[in-house]
This record gives C-alpha cells, sequence and structure tokens, in this order.
C-alpha cells in the first residue's frame, strides 16, 4: 500500500513539473496574432500589436484573456499541489504507524526483569544536616522492579495506541514500582494513616512507603521512626517562615504545605527516581482495595493523554449520594479531587518550574494547569479524613467530609477491563446515557410521587446561580473552581437521591467552563 502512495506522488510530481513546462513554453512563445516580415508584431516590424489589418488584435483584449487562461493554469497547479501534498501527508502517517507499530512488537519481545533494591530509611539519630536530604550514597530506587514472590498474576500489557479496540488497559503491569508518598507534619495520629497502609500494601517491594516530614515535630517523628525499615523518613529542611505580603499572614501555613509538596515530590522523582507515586497526607485512612485501585488505573493514567491524575476521593461520596452496591464503578471528572492521587514523572516535569508558593491544590484546578485533561475517581471513595485539625481549620469537614464512605469491599480491579474510561469511549456513552435521560423538574425529583423506577432522571441548570440552587437542595457541593464544580465532567455531576440516579447537568451541546462562575 505504502508503495502505492510512493507511486502516485512520483507520478503527480511528475505531471506536476511537465505541466509548468508546457505553460513556460506556452507563455514564452511568439506573441498572440499575426507575424510581421520583421519577425513577428513588435515595434519596428511591418505590423505593431493591435496595427494589422482590419484592426488586428486589441491588446488590452489579449492581455485580459491571457492573465484569465493563467489563472486557470494556476488553479490547476494548485489543485495539483494539494493532490500532492496529501498523498505525501498519507504516505508519512502510513509510515510513522508501521514504525510505531514495530517498535511496540520490540517492547513487547522485551522483558528486562530488575530485582527491587531495598529502601535505607534515614536515621532518627544522625544530625539535623544529615536529615534535610536523602543520603548521596544511597542509590535510586528502580521503578521497574519484579517482585518475584507475589502471589499476583504476572501479565504483561502490550503498549497499543489510544483508542484501539485492542487496548490493553488492565491487569496492571505487575513490575511498576507505585511508592506511597504521606506527608506529614505535627499529627501523631499519623500512626493511623501508616498503620492502614502497611496493613493493605501486598508488597513492600512495590510500594515502598515515604514519609516526608516538615515542621520538626519530635512526638511525630518518634511516631515514623517506631515503624523502622516499613517506611522511609525524610525531612523538609527549610522550616523558616515564608515573606508573605501582610494581607496573607494568617495562611502562612498554607505556603508551608506547598513548599513541602514541592521538595517532596524532588526527592521522589529526582532523587529516588521513581516514575509515579500516590500521595497521601497524614490524616487520611486508606479502603482495603487501595492498592489494588491504583495498580490498575497505572496504564490508563500512562496511556490517555487526556489524563492527568488519579484519585482515591469522590468529593461527594456521602453515605447517601453513593449506591453502596456499585463500589467497582469508576468515573472522569474534571475537578481535581486530591486526598490520595497518583501523579506521573512526565506531569511533574510540566508542573514543577511552576509550582505556587501557596494553594497548591486549587492552582492545579486552574485552566491553565488542567489544560482540558480529567482525573479518575471512584463512586465510593478509597480514602477517608480524620483531620479535622489543620491549616483549613476544619473547613468543609463538619458538613461534608466527616460523612465520606469509605469503600470496606475489595474490588479486584486489575482483573477489570476499564478501557471503559478512555476518553472517546467515556464521552460517547456519557452523552447518550444522560441527554436520553428523562428531564425532570427539581419539584418532580423532590417530592418523587410521579416518578417510576431507580433512574437515571436529569435535571437541568443554565446558570451558576440554578447550579448552586439546585446543587443545595439535592444535597452535593455547590462550590466551583475556575468554572468547575465537584465531581463535574463535561459540566455533569453524578449522584443518587433518595435511591434514585442523578445526572445534574447543563443542556445538551455544552462545550466548555465558564471561569467567571467562581
Amino acid at each position: 500500500m505504502v508503495r502505492k502512495k510512493g507511486s502516485l506522488i512520483l507520478c503527480s510530481a511528475f505531471l506536476f513539473v511537465a505541466w509548468n513546462a508546457l505553460l513556460l513554453l506556452y507563455l514564452w512563445g511568439p506573441p498572440i496574432g499575426r507575424l510581421g516580415e520583421g519577425g513577428g508584431a513588435e515595434p519596428g516590424g511591418k505590423e505593431e500589436w493591435g496595427m494589422g489589418k482590419g484592426g488586428g488584435v486589441n491588446l488590452a483584449g489579449e492581455v485580459i484573456r491571457l492573465a484569465e487562461e493563467v489563472e486557470v493554469q494556476l488553479d490547476t497547479q494548485k489543485k495539483l499541489l494539494k493532490q500532492i501534498e496529501s498523498h505525501r501527508a498519507m504516505w508519512a502517517r502510513r509510515k510513522d504507524v508501521g514504525k510505531r507499530e514495530m517498535e511496540d512488537r520490540k517492547e513487547v519481545k522485551e522483558e528486562v526483569v530488575h530485582q527491587p533494591q531495598k529502601l535505607q530509611p534515614i536515621e532518627d539519630n544522625v544530625d539535623d544536616t544529615d536529615q534535610t536530604r536523602v543520603k548521596e550514597t544511597q542509590r535510586p530506587v528502580n521503578t521497574e522492579a519484579l517482585d518475584t514472590n507475589l502471589d499476583h498474576p504476572q501479565v504483561n500489557v502490550p503498549k497499543e495506541q489510544i483508542g484501539e479496540s485492542k487496548l490493553q488497559t488492565s491487569p496492571a503491569t505487575p513490575e511498576v514500582v507505585i511508592p506511597i508518598l504521606v506527608i506529614a507534619c505535627d499529627r501523631v495520629t499519623v500512626k493511623r494513616s501508616l498503620d492502614r497502609l502497611i496493613q493493605y500494601r501486598p508488597s513492600a517491594q512495590l510500594h515502598p512507603i515515604i514519609v516526608s516530614q516538615d515542621c520538626s515535630h519530635a512526638e511525630t517523628a518518634r511516631v515514623i521512626g517506631s515503624y523502622g525499615d516499613q517506611v522511609m523518613h525524610i525531612r523538609q529542611p527549610d522550616l523558616s517562615d515564608i515573606r508573605v505580603r501582610p494581607e496573607h499572614r494568617k495562611f502562612q501555613g498554607y505556603y508551608k504545605i506547598s513548599r513541602h509538596y514541592h521538595w517532596a515530590l524532588q526527592q521522589v522523582f529526582n532523587t529516588l527516581s521513581h516514575s509515579t507515586v500516590v500521595i497521601v497526607e497524614d490524616d487520611l485512612e486508606v479502603a482495603p482495595d487501595f492498592f489494588e485501585y491504583f495498580r490498575a488505573l497505572y496504564p490508563i493514567l500512562h496511556a490517555d493523554p487526556t489524563l492527568w491524575c488519579v484519585s482515591a476521593w469522590n468529593d461527594n461520596g456521602r453515605d447517601a449520594l453513593v449506591d453502596p452496591s456499585k463500589a467497582e464503578l469508576l468515573y472522569r471528572t474534571d475537578f481535581f479531587p486530591g486526598l490520595g492521587w497518583m501523579l506521573l514523572k512526565e506531569m511533574w516535569t510540566e508542573l514543577e518550574p511552576k509550582w505556587p508558593s501557596a494553594f497548591w491544590d486549587d492552582w492545579m484546578r486552574q485552566p491553565e494547569q488542567r489544560k482540558e485533561r480529567s482525573c479518575i475517581r471512584p463512586e465510593i471513595s478509597r480514602t477517608i479524613t480524620f483531620g479535622r485539625k489543620g491549616v483549613s481549620l476544619g473547613q468543609f469537614f463538619d458538613q461534608y467530609l466527616r460523612y465520606i464512605k469509605l469503600n470496606t469491599e475489595f474490588v479486584p480491579f486489575t482483573k477489570q477491563d476499564l478501557s471503559y474510561l478512555l476518553q472517546e469511549k467515556y464521552d460517547e456513552r456519557l452523552i447518550k446515557e444522560v441527554y436520553s435521560a428523562p428531564l425532570v423538574k427539581m419539584e418532580e425529583l423532590q417530592q418523587g410521587g410521579t416518578l417510576r423506577g431507580p433512574g437515571p432522571f436529569r435535571v437541568q441548570y443554565s446558570s451558576r446561580d440554578t447550579f448552586k440552587v439546585f446543587a443545595r437542595n439535592l444535597g452535593v457541593m455547590d462550590d466551583l473552581k475556575s468554572g468547575v464544580p465537584r465531581t463535574g465532567y463535561r459540566g455533569v455531576v453524578h449522584f443518587l437521591y433518595r435511591g434514585r440516579r442523578v445526572f445534574l447537568a447543563p443542556p445538551e451541546g455544552w462545550t466548555q467552563y465558564d471561569v467567571s462562575w467562581s
């Protein structure tokens, strides 16, 4: 096929050159009209232009006719050039696809097995200077390690193009190391978080736990140190106050958190050379299938460029708003959830140079960072927060966060086909499902008497104010960040209301978020 396309391109190029040659001969040939004795109709000859017998040929008319003919010829040449360019581009695409297929086959055949290296924790009895960084003599952890003693089946996942029906996104590649980064400060209750992580961790080699501590809180440091080599304890070196403008002095804690995140992620990706990480904070408790969830979704995140994170959190995950019988349900969301989330090194490379000095999570939600990319989130959260105390002073905790339901059922995600989360498949199904659902009024949904069945039903909003009114009345979070509602995808918020599936959705034909809604 490629050979035929090449022949067609060469033939078209030859015709183009030949056509131009004929046109030049035509233009450079003898002038139009009768030839005189002096060699042609030119000044000095016996017949000048437009001066032949009977008036001869009109000069202006001939010039116009010639220009029209040239324009026709140029139009023909333009069409030929477009055909040549089209065939050239098609040939180049086919050549590129063929090259990628050959490279993919080569990658699948090459199985490189690396033995994991044991993470060495920073000792608590070293001086403060040594505690500020990971020891230089410590060799980076290989992020492609393979634990041959795992009980999990080891299945190789071939890389395929996005959108291909043969794309295999699960089970997850067993070899990849997915470390857990715990951001800690002065909460001794970090023990509750670490206990659950260690309890549910299927492999210490594939899921090393790195605890990064800010604040230099001695009691918290002793709690972390009590785990010995089960965790790696690193300490953020810069404990100084950050100079901020006067009106931001009360936000000093947010500035320090952002500085700590930046340093800790630099350690994970640059010093320890990991290719991905799951970030949790010291007030999060994880579900039994927490590790299974992220391991299964790593190939999806790695394969789909329209995704930039995987989160364990559902902002509208209160008990009454989720379906407890659908623990396996997963969604795409345009809202960055945080609270237990996976990040790839490639994404960190993009974000790190412009990392903000404060309010890093809201910064992540800005269009300049999100770039129309989405995250994956579950129907039922795989993390809950137990930390009412913090820099946010319990914002949302009493009203929302304390009621979030934690999943208790182990879902074998690595044995499921999760390719439905890829954008093309997901969007097509979502639009069909949402906009084929019956459109109902708010009063009908609240009274429920005239509605039949479990749904789904659609409630439509068309402005910021109507969204906030409907959200409050239905019990879901009503705040928007950069115009994006919490858990929203293409403006649609999924949840249960009195046992019925509801879509709080914009009108059909939605195209983009309005940042002025924030």
